[in-house]
């Protein structure tokens, strides 16, 4: 039995979602204007597994400066686009629905203005957390808000609280003056009260340094993450059996749920070196999981389209890599869960199709075309390790 292994590229959307207008989203594509402002993007393993044709295929013409692909692939490839059915356009959602359970009623959110959390909400939070009060307490830009509002924070000793268009409330704090665990524990508070909201997550912001303009988020995030509502391709292997490893964020998304070993790892370089010694030394029936952060984190919500280019061109360089621990029967996916256009208005995700790249040696060539839904890769999985096929999606493994 072969393996199966899970390559999210956090936000890589690549236009065309049809739906974009709702989300006032209309144009954006993250590729494609990339592609057009970094120009001699350079991508040459994605390119060779079809990542050409899908964007053309998603949204009607080549990346800038790329043509048809041709015959010539780093493996056998299928290759093809998918369209997103959750009602929202977060993380949660986005690998949810890959997982096979889409989000369709969509999330609670708070508004954008301040104050943005119900004050019946903030009294029990800050009554149990011991906490003397909060800052912030609107929609903001992580990165900017914690230069506002840090040196204040040292001060006072108030947490800040902030919210982004996405389901959340996120809490930052001085990672060493006001205590990692603390701010973790404060979290864990946090969540237990946000129940009644169906808020999608609270996500730990830590911080370092010591006056406005020079404040630092730290890799120490943690994401504390709603149950998924129903089982999870991941629920389901787990219960058949099989080993189910997530790789960094992957381990929150899911809140801990349906994983038999986690490994812990941030930034890209660490991640990719984590996916490839999982790669080497997992067996049989396995599924490997792992959560490119990065592209999303710290390039498109920061509206960085040369460091979100570099991040692309180190990841594909270093695609090659994967192949000669890859046995005879192994699917390698590679897929994201949202868009996050860095040329885009605001820091907010953005409504796009997705690619669906699937490789490895037994695999046959082929085109896959529009898929309704992310759950088309459960459904590809699931037929793979002769599970049952999950409520939603289809398969594109030829007679599973």
């Amino acid at each position: 039995m072969g393996r199966v292994i899970i390559i999210m590229m956090d936000s890589f959307g690549i236009g065309g979602a049809p739906d974009g207008a709702a989300f006032n989203n209309d144009g954006a594509n993250t590729l494609g204007h990339i592609a057009a402002a970094y120009p001699g993007l350079k991508l040459p393993n994605l390119y060779r597994l079809g990542l050409a044709e899908v964007a053309k295929g998603a949204c009607g013409e080549y990346p800038a400066g790329w043509s048809a692909a041709g015959a010539s692939v780093v493996l056998p490839s299928k290759f093809g686009h998918a369209r997103e059915i959750s009602r929202d356009k977060d993380t949660v959602s986005g690998h949810w629905e890959m997982a096979g359970l889409p989000n369709l009623e969509g999330w609670g959110h708070f508004k954008p203005d301040y104050p943005s959390f119900p004050s019946e909400l903030m009294e029990k939070i800050v009554k149990e957390s011991g906490i003397s009060g909060v800052l912030g307490n609107r929609a903001a830009s992580g990165t900017v808000i914690i230069q506002e509002l840090g040196e204040e924070h040292l001060r006072s000793g108030k947490p800040i609280f902030y919210t982004s268009a996405d389901s959340n409330m996120q809490i930052a704090a001085h990672e060493e003056k006001f205590g990692l665990e603390r701010l973790y524990r404060l979290c864990e508070v946090a969540y237990k009260h946000v129940q009644p909201y169906h808020i999608g997550r609270i996500i730990a912001r830590p911080f370092v340094g010591e006056k406005n303009g020079a404040f630092v988020r730290t890799t120490n995030r943690r994401d504390y993450t709603a149950l998924p509502f129903g089982e999870t391709l991941l629920d389901c292997l787990k219960a058949s059996g099989h080993e189910v490893i997530g790789i960094g964020a992957i381990n929150d998304i899911y809140a801990h749920r349906g994983i038999s070993r986690e490994v812990h790892a941030a930034r890209l370089e660490n991640l990719w070196n984590a996916t490839l010694q999982e790669v080497k030394s997992a067996g049989e029936g396995s599924l490997i999981f792992v959560n490119l952060e990065d592209f999303d984190m710290y390039y498109g919500h920061r509206r960085d389209v040369a460091g979100y280019a570099r991040a692309l061109e180190y990841f594909d360089s270093r695609l090659p890599e994967i192949i000669p621990f890859l046995k005879q029967d192994d699917l390698v996916f590679i897929t994201a869960d949202h868009g996050n256009d860095p040329t885009w208005d605001g820091t907010d995700h953005t409504r796009e199709q997705v690619p669906v790249l699937m490789f490895g040696h037994g695999v046959a060539a082929e085109n896959i075309g529009q898929r309704e839904t992310y759950a088309d890769i459960a459904a590809t999985v699931s037929a793979y390790f002769g599970l049952p096929s999950p409520a939603y999606g289809k398969s594109f493994l030829k007679g599973r």
